[in-house]
This record gives C-alpha cells, sequence and structure tokens, in this order.
C-alpha cells in the first residue's frame, strides 16, 4: 500500500475490551488503539465487561452502551455471563453477544476484524459482513476444537462438532491471523484453512514496568516476608490453569516446613471452589485482583512467577501471562506438558524451568532451587527480559496487524468506494 494512500478503517468485534485488565481485553484495546495511532479509523463492537470474575460490571446497564476511549469509539451489547465454564453457558454467552453485535448498527469500515474468543459469537459478525460485502478477517487466540481435545482427552461428538464449526467459520474468513506457529500448523492442516490466508503475529507484553521500584516496600505492603520465597502465579483462575496442582504443592510446603509461599492473584469461575480446597493450608495466599501499577509492582517483588496448566494441555492456547511475566525480568516455573507451546516460549526464551503439570512435588521442589540460587534466578530473568524486547514489543505487533488488514483482498479504502 503507498504511504501516501489512506489507511483502511478497520471495525473490530470481539467481546473482551477495556476495563477488562486481563485475557484478551488488553490486547484488543491496544490493538485498537494503536491501529488509531498509525492512521486507521477505528471503532469498536465489544460486550459489557466481566472477565475474569464472570461478573456483569455494574457500571453498565441497559441494553446497550456507547462511549469513546482513549479516542476509539466504542458500542457496548449486553450478553448473558455464564455462573460456570462448562461449554453449554459459555456457548449461550457468545450467541448472545454475536446476536446482539450484529443487530446494532455498524460503522462505516473498509475491513472487520472478529476476535476469537468469541468463535461463534463471530459467526454472526461474519454473516453480516459477508452481507455488506465487507472484507472480515479473525484473529485467533484460542483454538477450541483442540481444547475440547485435549481437556476431555477425547474425540466425541461434541469434537467433531466443533471442529466443523470451527472450521467453517475460519473459512468463510477473507484472512486468519494466529498467534503461534503451532496455530498456523493446526488452522492450516487439520482446520483446512488455505495456508496463503494465514498470518502469524505474537501477542506481546501489554505492562511497562517503572525505572522507580522499592522492592523490600511493596513486599512489606503484601505481608511477605523478607526470608520467604514468594512464588507467585497471576491471572484467570479457571479450568485451563489445573490450579489444584499449586494447593497441593502449598501442602507439601507445609508438611516440609518449606520457606516457600505460593500466591494465587487474581480472579475467575474457579476461585471460590480453590479457596475451599485450600481450606487449613498455611503456606498459600489468594490475592484480588491489582491495578496495573500494582500488578506489576506484584510481579516485580516475588522471587518466582508461576505458569500452571492443567495436565493434557498442548496446543490449545499460549498463556498471555508469559509476556507479562518476560517483561517484568522475573525467572519462571511452569508447570506444563514438555511438547505445549508454553514449553516451547519457555525455551526459546531461556526464562526458567519447565516441571511437569499434576506434580506438586516437583513444583515445590523448582521453586526451591530458583529461590535459593541468585545467580540462576537474575540469568533466567534477564533472558526473559530480552526476549521481551526483541521479540514481544507492541510496536512491532501493531505494524504486523496494519500491514495485514491493509493487504486484505477488497480491503483497500480505494475499493470500496
Amino acid at each position: 500500500m503507498n504511504s501516501k494512500q489512506r489507511r483502511p478503517s478497520v471495525l473490530i468485534v470481539g467481546l473482551n475490551y477495556a476495563p477488562e485488565p486481563t485475557g484478551n481485553a488488553p490486547y484488543t484495546t491496544a490493538l485498537a488503539e494503536g491501529l488509531l495511532g498509525m492512521g486507521h479509523a477505528v471503532s469498536v463492537v465489544t460486550g459489557y465487561p466481566h472477565y475474569p470474575d464472570w461478573k456483569a460490571s455494574k457500571r453498565y446497564r441497559g441494553l446497550r452502551d456507547t462511549e469513546v476511549a482513549n479516542g476509539v469509539p466504542v458500542k457496548r451489547v449486553r450478553h448473558t455471563v455464564p455462573r460456570s465454564h462448562r461449554l453449554f453457558p459459555r456457548l449461550l454467552m457468545e450467541i448472545t453477544f454475536g446476536l446482539h453485535a450484529a443487530f446494532v448498527r455498524w460503522n462505516t469500515c473498509d475491513v472487520v476484524l472478529v476476535v476469537s474468543p468469541a468463535l461463534f459469537g463471530s459467526a454472526f459478525a461474519i454473516a453480516k459482513a459477508a452481507l455488506f460485502r465487507t472484507p472480515v478477517v479473525i484473529w485467533v487466540q484460542d483454538l477450541y476444537s483442540r481444547g475440547i481435545e485435549e481437556i476431555s482427552g477425547k474425540r466425541g461428538w461434541i469434537w467433531r462438532l466443533v471442529r466443523a464449526l470451527e472450521s467453517r467459520i475460519m473459512r468463510a474468513c477473507d484472512g486468519v491471523t494466529v498467534i503461534h506457529e503451532r496455530f498456523r500448523d493446526y488452522v492450516v492442516q487439520d482446520l483446512g484453512v488455505p495456508n496463503s490466508k494465514v498470518a502469524v503475529i505474537p501477542n506481546w507484553t501489554h505492562i511497562t514496568p517503572s525505572e522507580k521500584f522499592d522492592r523490600e516496600a511493596v513486599r512489606q505492603r503484601f505481608a511477605w516476608a523478607s526470608n520467604e520465597i514468594i512464588a507467585l502465579h497471576a491471572g484467570n483462575m479457571g479450568m485451563k490453569q489445573g490450579l489444584e496442582n499449586v494447593i497441593e504443592a502449598a501442602r507439601v510446603a507445609d508438611r516440609s516446613s518449606s520457606m516457600v509461599r505460593f500466591v494465587l492473584l487474581g480472579d475467575g469461575n474457579r476461585r471460590r471452589a480453590l479457596e475451599e480446597i485450600a481450606t487449613g493450608v498455611v503456606r498459600l495466599d489468594f490475592m484480588r485482583p491489582l491495578e496495573d501499577a500494582e500488578y506489576v509492582d506484584a510481579l516485580r517483588s516475588a522471587d518466582v512467577l508461576l505458569l500452571n496448566e492443567a495436565e493434557g494441555l498442548r496446543e490449545m492456547s499460549v498463556p498471555s501471562k508469559l509476556t507479562s511475566y518476560f517483561a517484568v525480568g522475573q525467572p519462571i516455573v511452569a508447570a506444563t506438558h514438555p511438547s505445549s507451546a508454553a514449553s516451547g516460549e519457555l525455551s526459546r526464551s531461556g526464562g526458567g524451568w519447565r516441571v511437569n503439570p499434576g506434580d506438586p512435588e516437583a513444583l515445590l521442589q523448582a521453586v526451591e532451587r530458583l529461590g535459593t540460587n541468585s545467580l540462576a534466578a537474575e540469568k533466567m530473568g534477564k533472558q526473559g527480559k530480552v526476549y521481551a524486547r526483541t521479540l514481544l514489543r507492541e510496536t512491532g505487533a501493531v505494524t504486523a496487524h496494519s500491514h495485514w488488514l491493509s493487504n486484505i483482498p477488497g480491503a483497500e479504502p480505494a475499493s470500496r468506494q
């Protein structure tokens, strides 16, 4: 595209957006604002904030709401919010969002970008875009059919149905953007999307640590003793995280009088159940979600950052928390399958150690080893930080998205006139 030509206008349709603090929302928000800064006209249709606590925000009332957030026109539509994270309540949320998003008035645009999740909600936006002959692309953050297979451990009729729908939805798009090479392999080889339609643009780190930082003061504020090894898991508490493993590791720490204190920071649909399971565990704390600045302080003040995945998970998603972990320069212990996407990221970065999921003793031992080996911990932290600075930069990712959207057939502004 000639630099003097107008960049295509973009409508982003996605279930999650700011002020949601974690999950897909920070990426969708940063992309919208970044594209706006690069000269694209950008508008957003999104849901009401509800994640990660799975409760609709009381700030927004009625069926619809319109606002301008950091220069981006945002239309919000109401949808159901499931009490459980099972397939059908989640599907109902996506369908109600998708239908409502399709029936609101859209701003005129050259290309529609839908975000998955919500995959099934995206289908309605894709159908509406086709009706108006507007090019549409999908930004894939999770693979639904792969997730069902890995969580259930089988390929039943639900898996076959979801895989067929996932394939049909993606093949109906003019372009598909995925966040990892393994996602592209699956999308092309298993879902039948032409390779020429697929681009890989990794997610980026969306936090910027401040130069001024008093680690001891922060630890005192969180009541973390100076002689404790703080192992912090930050983010969503759902089925994919399998955090029962961390609770069991804390039980082992109790029995062995370990100096490791495990901290689960965040919220999610499994938090209440996890708190019940953890009753009586001394070497474990729960923390509510923090504002951005305090969140970064918490990551930087921990001795080890944890990533924990349920057994069987390999390729369904790339945990977004890794980008933040790398950015703050702290060592990571990841309980994940050796062939998982998360394991691959950890290996490439050199930012930490991997242990098998579902092995609480191994998790505790790895944390203890890193917590008492300052040289290894410092080396891993530095390597992770370099990885984030060189390969996980927001400006590079937004530029790649801008270039990709500008070259989707039919998305050129001249062709839409």
